[in-house]
């Protein structure tokens, strides 16, 4: 398993638009993938209804586990989809 924290890049924060790109994503990578707040409990992420009920809003810190085969390749496609402003 790896791990990893970032900052949420969107200006809303995680909002429908850039939770469902992340989501499609961590679904498709077909990895173990878990999202939370700094702190906070972490759910599945690639479910749309449970990152959403983060609340995640812009600047946030986000921890992300991921764990599976490719799993260093899978965490970094996830973070470049956070950090990424889906808002501009």
């Amino acid at each position: 398993m790896v791990e990893r924290t970032v900052r949420i890049g969107s200006t809303h924060g995680l909002h429908a638009r850039p939770a469902k790109l992340f989501t499609q994503a961590a679904a498709a990578s077909g990895a173990s993938v878990q999202i939370a707040k700094v702190g906070g409990k972490a759910v599945n992420a690639a479910s749309i209804l449970g990152v959403i009920s983060l609340g995640i809003n812009h600047g946030d810190d986000v921890t992300l586990s991921v764990d599976g085969d490719n799993a260093e390749d899978v965490l970094d496609e996830l973070v470049a989809l956070l950090v990424t402003d889906h808002d501009a």
